[in-house]
């Protein structure tokens, strides 16, 4: 019987090692409860295979098949789950405007990396910077030190300035996204004219790219904008959505309909979709149950002003709650 239970365990193991290395080989009973954690709720799985293998110990034949079930059904669980992380969308958590406090006053309150770690164990999905020149909020130096310890994906925006490409290609972080701005803008106020920039974004989207880092490039809801962006060799674009929230309020209709069309636009190209600014609790479901494939939102200014009041824990999970 315990030689029927290892080498089911180890068949288990050697199956499940192709779903990302989620577990690693076992060689006994007790090593079943020291698998690698997949999510929270899959510890229950490994526990419950624990349960049904001593219920099974009076017979070989049931030891072996109540295994073979088991371990089937935990790849489907794990396959399951990868399916659905890489469908859902997600939400990327811009921190800019917590370096904006800290810098007020100077020293290191509130602590940029910790406030990205506690985004991330409060459900968020990604985190953004947007390191300007004069570093008025984030510092190049905050994006070395969150680089090693962030879990989630990392993405950087920003216009390609000398500088700026070479600070992505050192930090090599899963996303970069290129903006149009001019260094003394307050925020980012419109998207690439990707048609007049075509020669100068695929020179720079090509460095990134043979970096092995994803790219997206900032554009208006023209689908013009959009087809000459995967052009350049972008593998996602994001919509600029600040005119959406504006116009939300008068009429959600005909403010969400320029963006379906080039949402729609950038699924027939095969380019993924990002979408971002002046998205919140407001009007960020709506935009979702028209535009229910888009990759990812990048929200900063609208989330880190709710959780003010709501705190950062409540504001995220009421975000995530919008894309569903």
């Amino acid at each position: 019987s315990q030689s029927v239970c290892e080498y089911s365990v180890w068949r288990y193991s050697k199956s499940a090692r192709n779903f990302n290395g989620a577990f690693t080989k076992c060689n006994d009973l007790h090593s079943i409860t020291n698998m690698r954690r997949v999510e929270g709720k899959y510890t229950k799985v490994c526990l419950f295979c624990v349960f049904l293998w001593f219920s099974t110990l009076n017979n070989q034949k049931r030891t072996y098949n109540a295994f073979r079930i088991i371990r089937q059904l935990i790849i489907i669980f794990v396959f399951l789950r990868q399916i659905l992380r890489r469908t859902m969308t997600k939400l990327s958590v811009n921190i800019n405007k917590i370096a904006t406090l800290r810098n007020a006053r100077g020293g290191n309150v509130p602590d940029v990396v910790k406030v990205a770690l506690d985004c991330e164990s409060f459900g968020a999905d990604g985190i953004t910077v947007h390191p300007r020149p004069d570093e008025r909020h984030i510092r190049r130096s905050d994006v070395y030190d969150l680089r090693p310890l962030l879990r989630t994906e990392f993405n950087i925006e920003g216009y390609p300035s000398p500088e700026f490409i070479d600070l992505v290609l050192k930090v090599k972080p899963h996303q970069v996204t290129l903006v149009p701005d001019d260094p003394s803008q307050i925020t980012s106020n419109s998207g690439w004219d990707t048609k007049a920039n075509l020669e100068f974004l695929t020179e720079v989207l090509d460095q990134f790219n043979s970096a092995g880092i994803r790219t997206s490039v900032f554009v208006a809801a023209d689908p013009e904008m959009v087809e000459y962006a995967a052009k350049a060799g972008a593998d996602r674009v994001e919509l600029y959505t600040e005119p959406y929230a504006t116009d939300f309020p008068k009429n959600p209709e005909a403010a969400i309909a320029p963006f379906i069309e080039a949402a729609k636009t950038a699924r027939k190209l095969g380019i993924g979709l990002n979408a971002g600014h002046d998205l919140s609790l407001v009007n960020l479901n709506y935009f979702y149950k028209n535009i229910p494939w888009v990759d990812e939102v990048s929200i900063g200014h609208a989330l880190i002003s709710d959780a003010l009041y709501l705190g950062l824990e409540r504001t995220i999970q009421a975000y995530k709650t919008c894309l569903r």
